[in-house]
C-alpha cells in the first residue's frame, strides 16, 4: 500500500473517529433532546439538554460575515448552525461548551438601528469572542442572555456546573490513573532516607496539601507539625521527585514567614537541613525561589519573604524572576488583542513581543532547566517555592521533572503529573479560571496552568522525538479545563474534591482522552522502539522560544493548519504501522532463509 492510498485510508477512518474525540464534542451521547420543530444536527451527550432554540438568529463572524440560523443553547453549550441560501453558500458551525464563557453582555437597545446591530457578545476563555444578532421585535435576545446566564454561570444561581450531569461512561476509570502511594513507590520510596507519612489524612496540617506526603526519613510528625507553622499556608517543603541514582531531589513549598523582623524558626532550619542531608552526594542544598527577588523582599512587609543564607546553613538562594498571577494575566489580555480576530501582518512580530508573553514562557522555562542542572549534573538537592507555593512552584517543579523522567512524558505518565503537581498540591483551578462564576474581573484569575501547557508544547518543539503525546492532546486538556463537562479540575484542592466526592459524582478527563490514545499519540515519539533520551534539556532562549500558533490563532482562518491535527497524526500513524509491519515481513523472510540454508549444509 502506497503513502497517498494509505493516507486515503486513515483519512476516511478519521471521519467518524473525529466526530468522536474532538476534544470538545462526542458522539457518545443521546439524541433524545434535540427539539422536533429544528433541524438541529448534533448529538447530545448523556445529560445535556435543550433549554432554548431560536430560528432566525445570525452570527456575525469576524472573518466571512454575518450568517443567518439556528441557535440553540442547552445546559451544556451554545451551537450555532447557518442556513444555507444556496449551495454555494458555507455552512457555518459554531459550538462552543459554555464553560468556555467569561462574559456575556447585551448589544444595542431599543433605539438601536441597522441591520445586526442588536444582539449579544459573548468572550470566551479560549481566545475568542462571538456576536449574535436578534430581531428586536421578535424579543428573542431576552430568552438567550438569560440562558447564557443560568448555564455558563451556574454558581451565580445557586445550581451545579454540567460536570455533575454528565453521566457518559468508558471503558477504563480516569480517576484511578493516579495513586499518590503507588507513584512513590515506583520512586523507590520507602527508602533509607525518605518515608511516606499520612500525618495530613483528614487535611489537619495543611488543607491545600495532599493526604499523602514523602518526607526525610529522620523527621518525626511531631517536627513536621512545628516547621510547617513556619511556611505560609502550612505549605511545608515535601517530596516531588527523587534521582533514582544520586537521590538528589525536589521538594516543594511556600514562602517562610521571615516578616519585617526576620523571624527564624529552629524547626524549619532542621527540616531543611534534613532535606540536604537525605542526599548524601552533596553537601549544599538550593532553594529556587520563583520570584523576582524585589518582590521576594516587598513580600517581608506582608509577613513573608525567603530564607536567608545566614541563618539556613550550606544553602544557596536563587531568584528565578518569574512574575506573578497579575502580570501574567495582563500579558495574555494583550495577546488576546492581536491573535483575534485579526492579524496586523506588518507589525506582527512586533506586537507578539510587546505582550511579554513570550519572555514569561522564556522565564518559566530557564527556571525548570535550571533545576534540572542542579539535580543532573551538581547532584544537588533543590527546594522551589513562590509565594505560596501553588502557581509558579507547580510550573517549575512539573516541568523539571517533565525534562528528568521519562515516564511523565508518556501520556499516562503526564496524566499522573498534573495530578499529583497540579492538582493534589492544590493549585487553585477554581479561582483561576472561575468555573461557573460571573466575576470575569476577579483579581485571582490567570493562565498559570496554560503557561505550563504551553512551555511543554516548546519542549515538544524542541524534541519531537520525546513526548508520546501529540499536540491536539494538550489542547484538549486546556479546552476541558474551561468546558466543565469533566470532574478533573474542579474545586481548588484535594480536601474538596474529596468533599464533593468527584470521583464518584463526576466524569474525569483522563477516562475520555485514554478512551481515543490514537488521536493523541505523536507518530515521532521513540520510545517504544528508540533508546530513550533520559533527560532533556532545552534551550531557553527568545531564538527558540515559539508563539503556540496552533493554540492561540487557531480560530483565524488565515492561521489555521488545513487538516486538523488529529487526522495528520493518524495519517501517520497508520503510515508508521504498516512500514513496521513490512519490516518484520522482511526479518521473517531473511530468518526463515537463513534457517533453511543452515540445514541445508553439509554436516562436517
Amino acid at each position: 500500500m502506497d503513502y497517498n492510498s494509505l493516507k486515503q485510508h486513515a483519512s476516511s477512518n478519521s471521519v467518524d473517529s473525529d466526530s468522536k474525540s474532538n476534544s470538545l464534542n462526542s458522539k457518545h451521547g443521546v439524541d433524545t433532546m434535540v427539539p422536533n420543530d429544528t433541524s438541529v444536527t448534533f448529538t447530545y451527550l448523556a445529560g445535556e439538554k435543550c433549554q432554548d432554540v431560536k430560528n432566525e438568529c445570525t452570527y456575525i463572524c469576524p472573518y466571512s460575515g454575518p450568517s443567518r440560523g439556528i441557535l440553540t443553547i442547552t445546559n451544556y453549550r451554545l451551537h450555532f448552525r447557518s442556513q444555507p441560501a444556496t449551495e454555494k453558500d458555507p455552512l457555518v458551525v459554531v459550538d462552543v461548551p459554555l464553560g468556555v464563557v467569561s462574559r456575556v453582555e447585551k448589544v444595542g437597545g431599543a433605539s438601536s438601528r441597522g441591520e445586526n446591530s442588536y444582539g449579544i457578545d459573548i468572550f470566551c476563555k479560549d481566545m475568542r469572542n462571538l456576536r449574535f444578532a436578534h430581531k428586536q421585535e421578535n424579543h428573542s435576545r431576552r430568552t438567550v442572555f438569560e440562558k447564557l446566564h443560568m448555564y455558563a454561570f451556574p454558581l451565580a444561581y445557586n445550581e451545579k456546573l454540567f460536570a455533575f450531569s454528565y453521566t457518559e461512561t468508558f471503558a477504563e476509570d480516569g480517576w484511578s490513573v493516579y495513586e499518590p502511594v503507588a507513584e512513590l513507590r515506583r520512586m523507590g520510596v520507602n527508602n533509607d532516607t525518605w518515608r511516606i507519612t499520612r500525618i495530613n489524612e483528614s487535611y489537619g496540617v495543611c488543607d491545600s496539601y495532599p493526604a499523602v506526603w514523602a518526607v526525610p526519613k529522620s523527621t518525626s510528625d511531631d517536627l513536621l507539625k512545628q516547621a510547617c507553622l513556619f511556611r505560609s499556608r502550612n505549605r511545608l517543603p515535601v517530596l516531588s521527585w527523587i534521582h533514582p541514582k544520586s537521590l538528589a531531589t525536589i521538594t516543594r513549598c511556600s514562602q517562610p514567614l521571615v516578616g519585617v523582623g526576620g523571624k527564624r524558626s529552629p524547626e524549619d532550619e532542621h527540616y531543611i537541613n534534613s532535606i540536604m542531608e537525605a542526599n548524601a552526594q552533596s553537601h549544599k542544598l538550593s532553594i529556587m525561589d520563583a520570584r523576582p527577588s524585589a518582590n521576594a523582599v516587598a513580600n517581608k512587609a506582608k509577613g513573608g519573604g525567603y530564607e536567608s543564607e545566614l541563618t539556613y546553613q550550606n544553602v544557596e538562594i536563587i531568584f528565578l524572576d518569574i512574575h506573578n498571577i497579575h502580570v501574567m494575566r495582563e500579558s495574555l489580555r494583550k495577546l488576546k488583542e492581536i491573535c483575534f480576530p485579526a492579524n496586523d501582518d506588518q507589525k506582527w512580530l512586533s506586537a507578539v513581543e510587546s505582550t511579554l508573553w513570550l519572555k514569561h514562557i522564556k522565564c518559566v522555562l530557564a527556571g525548570a532547566v535550571r533545576i534540572v542542572d542542579k539535580i543532573e549534573i551538581m547532584s544537588t538537592s533543590v527546594v522551589v517555592h513562590c509565594s505560596d507555593g501553588w502557581d509558579r512552584t507547580a510550573q517549575l517543579t512539573a516541568l523539571a521533572m517533565l525534562l528528568l523522567d521519562p515516564y511523565y512524558r508518556t501520556m499516562k505518565g503526564f496524566e499522573v503529573l498534573i495530578e499529583k503537581e497540579w492538582l493534589s498540591f492544590g493549585h487553585k483551578f477554581q479561582q483561576r479560571i472561575g468555573h461557573g462564576d460571573n466575576h470575569h474581573s476577579d483579581a485571582d484569575r490567570s493562565p498559570v496552568f496554560l503557561q505550563f501547557l504551553d512551555c511543554v508544547w516548546q519542549v515538544s518543539k524542541q524534541f519531537p522525538h520525546a513526548l508520546e503525546f501529540n499536540e491536539h492532546f494538550l489542547i484538549t486538556i486546556l479546552d476541558h479545563l474551561y468546558s466543565c463537562r469533566f470532574g478533573t479540575f474542579l474545586c481548588n484542592t484535594e480536601r474538596e474534591r474529596v468533599q464533593e466526592d468527584l470521583k464518584h459524582k463526576t466524569v474525569s478527563l483522563w477516562s475520555f482522552t485514554n478512551a481515543f490514545p490514537e488521536q493523541y499519540r505523536n507518530p515521532l515519539y521513540g520510545g517504544r522502539n528508540q533508546c530513550i533520551q533520559t533527560v532533556l534539556k532545552p534551550v531557553a532562549s527568545m531564538r527558540h522560544i515559539r508563539l503556540w500558533k496552533g493554540l492561540f490563532c487557531r480560530w483565524n482562518p488565515s492561521m489555521r493548519a488545513q487538516d486538523p491535527i488529529y487526522q495528520r497524526t493518524r495519517e501517520l500513524l497508520a503510515l508508521q504501522e504498516q512500514l513496521q509491519k513490512q519490516v518484520e515481513f522482511r526479518y521473517e523472510n531473511q530468518s526463515s532463509t537463513h534457517q533453511s540454508a543452515r540445514l541445508s549444509s553439509p554436516l562436517h
